[in-house]
């Protein structure tokens, strides 16, 4: 995961309880998600019964990301396992430990005729992917996302693809400057030093506003992590050294060279780099047309705050967004307007940890959500089943089909109840 002395450890700790907290959960419920649900017949299929019963998809690929790789792993097993199936795990190979402990742990302790983990880099990948599996589950980049869902193609295979994008931080002048700030900085910074797929990605305020909500960041980071942040315990590092170059790129980019307002110190051979806020980055720029995932903050100004609007969608579909507001009315208009898989209002991040809220994106963020009850029905089949017995035979069915047989049909499937009348008295309706 890539972390330092607290933040690693603090990282670890919340990862193992988030875990555990879905072992619980599924536990506690799975036997009521398993109970077949009743639900109502009509006059056309009268008298009958019919219920909705969920069954295992079958062989189940799930291919985990390195950001929190031992949650992003775990959690979908424990859906994909509760829900009858038998798993193949994937752990990414760009955090090997947590791989290699995958590796060794899932077999020691779980059922191994059912769960088998497979390390391995780019080449075992394809290979699984070029296999038929009844459900692939895959979190991680657009990129591969793509990838992933072209193989799955070729077997008519159903996808859950948890990806990502530029989840953007709205925030009008009636908020509580103290309080909105930390809650930004403990998405952001606080979660993997924004190497988080619901991570903050920018920031909209207004441009007479923006000057509070700045002061009000540095403090708060400051507080937070010491006017030495490469001195901090509770940053964690970048995890490698490709991502280090790519969020060097970003931050490197002539359009955003005058941009930094607030940190940008970098040591590479550490993997560090400071918290940092850009103001009015342009939007063409390579930090507003990619995700970020990493300290990178770019701070946009707009005149009015329904402007905010029309960036927001400007751009691909979130997989989160936040909203900090205490105007009721300008909070209706958000959550009607922007399309994104999950939002929060006067927070970030925390509706992760509601098994209760389905998790996932939409459009370029992904597809299918997991958490709680929504992981057990992503590796479901509802099949519908419908009785009956052997009273009630409508001869309307058969044929001939004559013309009076043909009305009364039409009049049940229609729930036409008079014309049904009509129909067996031999009326013209």
């Amino acid at each position: 995961m890539g972390g330092r002395e607290r933040g690693e450890e603090g990282n670890c700790r919340v990862m193992i309880s988030l875990a555990k907290a879905s072992c619980q959960v599924a536990i506690k419920e799975l036997k009521s998600w398993m109970t077949p649900q009743k639900v109502s017949t009509n006059i056309t299929v009268f008298p009958s019964s019919a219920e909705i019963v969920p069954e295992p998809l079958g062989a189940a690929l799930i291919i985990s990301a390195w950001n929190y790789p031992f949650l992003l792993s775990m959690d979908p097993v424990i859906g994909a396992i509760a829900a009858g199936n038998v798993v193949v795990l994937k752990p990414s190979e760009v955090a090997p430990a947590t791989s290699s402990l995958l590796a060794r742990l899932i077999p020691q302790y779980l059922d191994n005729s059912a769960i088998r983990v497979v390390e391995g880099s780019v080449a075992e990948t394809t290979s699984l992917l070029e296999q038929k599996w009844d459900k692939i589950f895959y979190t991680g980049s657009g990129k591969i996302g793509r990838i992933v869902m072209a193989a799955a193609a070729k077997h008519l295979t159903p996808v859950t693809l948890e990806l990502g994008g530029k989840c953007p931080v709205i925030v009008d002048p009636t908020v509580d400057l103290e309080v909105t700030a930390r809650r930004i900085i403990a998405g952001k910074w606080g979660c993997n030093n924004g190497q988080a797929c619901i991570s903050p990605d920018y920031i909209i305020t207004l441009e007479s506003f923006a000057p509070k909500l700045i002061d009000a960041l540095k403090v708060t980071l400051e507080k937070f992590f010491g006017k030495d942040p490469f001195q901090s315990a509770d940053l964690s590092r970048i995890v490698n050294f490709s991502h280090f170059a790519r969020l060097t790129r970003l931050l490197d980019d002539p359009k955003v060279s005058d941009k930094v307002i607030y940190g940008g110190q970098r040591d590479e051979k550490r993997l560090i780099i400071a918290p940092t806020l850009l103001l009015d980055a342009p939007m063409d720029s390579l930090i507003m047309t990619e995700e970020i995932f990493g300290p990178l903050l770019p701070i946009i100004t707009v005149q009015k705050m329904e402007e905010a609007l029309e960036v927001v969608s400007s751009l691909p579909k979130p997989l989160a967004a936040y909203l900090f507001t205490k105007d009721k009315k300008f909070e209706r208009q958000v959550v009607a307007s922007i399309s994104a898989g999950g939002m929060v209002v006067n927070d970030t991040a925390i509706h992760l940890a509601n098994h209760h809220l389905p998790f996932g994106g939409v459009g370029e963020s992904g597809m299918g959500a997991y958490h709680g009850k929504f992981s057990f029905e992503t590796f479901s089949h509802k099949k519908a089943v419908l009785y009956r017995g052997f009273m009630g035979d409508l001869m309307v069915r058969y044929p001939p089909y004559t013309t009076r047989k043909q009305k009364i049909v039409r009049c049940l499937l229609t729930g036409d109840f008079l014309g049904l009348v009509y129909a067996l008295i031999g009326w013209n309706s």
